[in-house]
């Protein structure tokens, strides 16, 4: 049986700007379950970090939460527990959920990592505060958390400061803090951009290993869907401010029924393509949150648009037990439109690979 301890349902969270209303999330519903990697990907500005923001209680000053539940299980003393961080203070966050429940991980370390604390306080004050571990106790379990997170000498990387250490290694660090307090979820919020390539692949490696031995629950948010490929249980797509597709990594990579999803996965660098190719790009751009938006908000930049998405935003549609997508092609009324052929020849090419690889 599947754990759940996160139920998202209908969030909605606007922007007040000198020039209107931002609507950044227009209902978003989103299920986490215990021991599972949920990664959440769409273009800039699609609402990603807005919706982890919420679940960390991380709000600013012009932010308004319209509508929504956020209700997180957890256990606690043994016995089962359950809470709507929404109906939380920011000092209960603080206190009770940030840091010591659920963690985050940020995309650039040295915007994360106070430069005037060496490496060592930095881990060790979370445990101090919120476990009530004595220095002795923080120090050793920081020193573990630096072997974990597989850094060498790490008694000595206690005593430097950030500058010190390479942009992997900071992350390392970043990951080793988010950690400390034995979190029973951890977001990871484009973890690897700052980083070049094969450091990338090390921190997923990292983070997938870290995973299965503590057993906690990830949420990957990412643009990558390199990333996602080798990360996750099951993805989001999202698109202004709403999930537009969802289901199990293969649904998404082998069977994707939402137009959106098609673009992402044809905008993919593939090493099958011909010198000729073009690399394919969604056409136009995502749309202005800040008017009524109707109809469909992918409408004008969907070659596939019906005359329907002009005049309605479909609804998420079941296509099987773990696999839902908003889009009026799925339809009994619409026209049988399929996937672009250079889309079917990828994933052809996709599921050759997998099956030469198993």
């Amino acid at each position: 049986m599947r754990e759940k301890v996160l139920e998202v349902r209908d969030l909605s969270v606007s922007f007040k700007t000198v020039n209107g209303t931002v609507n950044a999330i227009r209902g978003v519903d989103l299920d986490l379950y215990k021991g599972e990697t949920l990664a959440i990907v769409g273009e800039s500005g699609s609402g990603k970090s807005v919706t982890v923001k919420a679940v960390m209680g991380i709000t600013s000053s012009n932010q308004t939460i319209d509508s929504g539940s956020i209700l997180f299980s957890y256990t606690e003393n043994g016995k089962k527990a359950e809470k709507d961080i929404l109906k939380m203070s920011r000092d209960e966050m603080r206190q009770h959920i940030n840091g010591t429940r659920i963690a985050m991980v940020f995309q650039d370390p040295m915007t994360s990592l106070d430069p005037t604390m060496t490496i060592g306080m930095q881990i060790m004050e979370g445990m101090i505060h919120h476990l009530h571990y004595t220095k002795e106790q923080a120090r050793k379990r920081a020193i573990e958390l630096l072997k974990m997170v597989e850094i060498s000498e790490p008694e000595k990387r206690m005593k430097n400061h950030p500058h010190q250490l390479s942009g992997g290694m900071r992350q390392r660090v970043v990951i080793a803090i988010a950690l400390s307090c034995n979190p029973d979820i951890l977001i990871c919020d484009e973890p690897t951009t700052a980083l070049d390539v094969t450091i990338q692949a090390k921190i997923l490696e990292l983070i997938k290993d870290i995973q299965k031995r503590l057993g906690i629950t990830v949420i990957y948010i990412t643009h990558d869907l390199g990333v996602v490929a080798k990360v996750a249980d099951y993805v989001n797509v999202m698109y202004a401010g709403k999930i537009v597709e969802k289901g199990t990594v293969n649904d998404i990579f082998y069977s994707p029924m939402h137009p959106y999803t098609w673009g992402l996965l044809s905008s993919m660098p593939d090493i099958s393509m011909e010198n000729s190719e073009r690399l394919y790009t969604i056409p136009g751009t995502p749309p202005n949150l800040m008017g009524e938006i109707k109809g469909d908000p992918f409408a004008p930049r969907n070659i596939y648009a019906l005359e329907a998405d002009f005049k309605a935003e479909p609804k998420l549609l079941q296509i099987s037990d773990t696999h839902y997508a908003a889009t009026w092609l799925l339809d009994e009324r619409a026209p049988k439109i399929s996937m672009p052929e250079s889309l079917k020849k990828r994933i052809d090419n996709m599921t050759k690979g997998a099956a030469n690889l198993a």
